[in-house]
């Protein structure tokens, strides 16, 4: 009797070692944070809402700014003066874009993530209604209108990859980094489809072209209630702590009990000792701790428009056109282009879920690098060869292809990941300016420069690529996997900095 109950006593403590890390397993499991229908509604509902009207905005101006200035004033002019006017049209949405970047970190700290995203959509509102009447007014309402989605437009830049990253668990973040860009890109794309003459780009129809994105507008910011505030601004930046308990239970999934969401309160809490306001413009600009981080962040969002793929898609049909295609030929190439550009957009969070930052960084600057060069030579030289005609639309899709791995997604979220919640506002917006400055400069000078260099004018946009991927071989610490407090004192040293150890370090891991 006592072999056997020993026995018992061995099987249940061998039971219980069996047992234990299954137990802990599952709990571990239980408290892992959900993909909630409140953090899923509030991502795609939000890039749905903002991204996709602002990118629509982007791609629509092109195809009806000409007809309506001729059909409305009946101004026929040259062909230099109807360049430069349709520049300076352009230049409105980039001129705004500027200027909503700039309020950005003040908007985005006083009014909370959610409420940057409620402004966006009333002046996207605001755009919509001035597009639409404008056929009936002048083109006053025509410009009026680009001007409050451009201001629109900088605002996105600045919040929303903020907002995505914050209500994110760190698991999470890789998968809704690239919503943004991605939404900013299907906006380009439907409207180039919506541009067609056989859709909307017929001399009856584009006022209602110019604000189909209204539509799109209202039924995303129909369930607002339902997006969640980031529960950091929650917390940190205002105090309301029974608030930020509530929104990250329903974005995580979590029980009111669960240990994971008292562990996230108390990093918050933690977090909001240690930084007690939020820091100002002066504040981050002299921080030396932060010069570095600054940089690679205003580097990446200026270096992305200063790579030559805005240039390429304004002016797409024309570079077409040179390569030998007929004008009909040309519009079917743009939209296989911004097609193109799209799909290999929506591999970006299936990428960055699984793929580190820094090789996909590299590999899309190099491959950008090396097809810009080859772009730039062939459209040199392409009365000497016949195939460069079609050497050159291969190198426009080669490298619309590689720019969406690295180069299209990751400047508008490496901010998010590189500094602390106090800077994040600042950092993030003074990013977004360059973003916008960088813009402005292609879209005033290359139609200029083109006429200067010719193909050779994509020179400039290969250089920009190679010295991006130089600062990100050198200076870019890996971000995936880590929360922004483990990543800021690896740039703290500036350009003294570690980063290639780090990276190191992380590998072996």
């Amino acid at each position: 009797m006592e072999k056997s109950k020993d026995g018992e006593v061995l099987q249940k403590r061998s039971l219980s070692f069996v047992e234990a890390p299954l137990m802990a397993h599952k709990n571990e499991e239980e408290e892992q944070p959900q993909w909630s229908w409140s953090l899923k509604w509030a991502a795609i509902g939000s890039s749905l809402g903002a991204a996709v009207p602002v990118g629509y905005c982007t791609g629509i101006m092109r195809s009806w700014c000409n007809e309506t200035l001729i059909s409305r004033y009946d101004l026929y002019l040259g062909e230099s003066s109807l360049e430069l006017l349709w520049s300076a049209a352009v230049s409105i949405f980039l001129v705004g874009g500027a200027i909503g970047s700039m309020t950005g970190a003040t908007m985005a700290n006083r009014f909370g993530r959610r409420g940057c995203f409620q402004i966006c959509g009333i002046l996207l509102a605001l755009g919509a209604i001035c597009f639409y009447t404008c056929r009936l007014g002048s083109v006053e309402l025509l410009l009026l209108g680009r001007l409050l989605v451009g201001l629109a437009g900088g605002l996105l830049t600045a919040f929303m990859p903020m907002w995505h990253s914050e209500i994110a668990a760190l698991s999470q973040r890789s998968t809704l980094a690239p919503l943004c860009p991605m939404g900013l890109t299907l906006g380009v794309v439907v409207a180039q489809i919506c541009s067609l003459r056989s859709l909307l780009g017929g001399p009856e129809l584009w006022h209602i072209g110019l604000s189909f994105y209204g539509l799109l507008v209202i039924a995303c910011y129909a369930p607002l209630r339902w997006y969640h505030e980031s529960p950091k601004w929650l917390y940190i930046v205002k105090g309301r702590k029974e608030e930020a308990r509530h929104a990250l239970q329903q974005l995580r999934g979590y029980s009111i009990d669960s240990a994971a969401l008292q562990a996230e309160l108390d990093e918050m809490e933690l977090e909001a000792a240690s930084k007690v306001a939020a820091s100002g413009f002066v504040e981050v600009l002299g921080n030396p701790q932060l010069r570095l981080p600054l940089i690679i962040v205003c580097a990446f969002l200026g270096g992305q428009q200063l790579s030559g793929i805005n240039a390429i898609f304004y002016y797409s049909v024309s570079i077409f056109r040179k390569a030998g295609l007929s004008p009909q030929a040309a519009e079917w190439a743009n939209l296989g282009a911004g097609s193109l550009n799209l799909a290999t957009s929506m591999l970006g969070p299936v990428l960055l879920e699984r793929v580190n930052r820094r090789p996909l960084m590299l590999f899309s600057t190099f491959f950008c690098a090396v097809f810009l060069f080859l772009l730039a030579m062939m459209l040199y030289f392409i009365e000497s060869f016949s195939w460069f005609a079609m050497g050159c639309i291969g190198c426009i899709f080669l490298y619309i292809f590689f720019f969406q791995f690295g180069l299209g997604p990751m400047p508008f979220f490496i901010g998010a990941e590189l500094f602390e919640l106090a800077p994040r506002p600042i950092a993030m917006s003074i990013g977004s300016v360059v973003y916008w400055m960088c813009n402005f400069i292609i879209g005033m000078a290359f139609p200029t420069l083109q006429k200067a260099w010719g193909g050779l004018v994509f020179l400039p946009f290969s250089l920009v690529c190679w010295l991006l991927f130089g600062l990100t071989i050198q200076y870019l610490p890996e971000t995936r996997g880590r929360n922004p407090c483990e990543v800021a004192p690896l740039v703290a040293a500036g350009f003294k900095s570690k980063v290639l150890s780090s990276n190191q370090i992380v590998r072996q891991s």
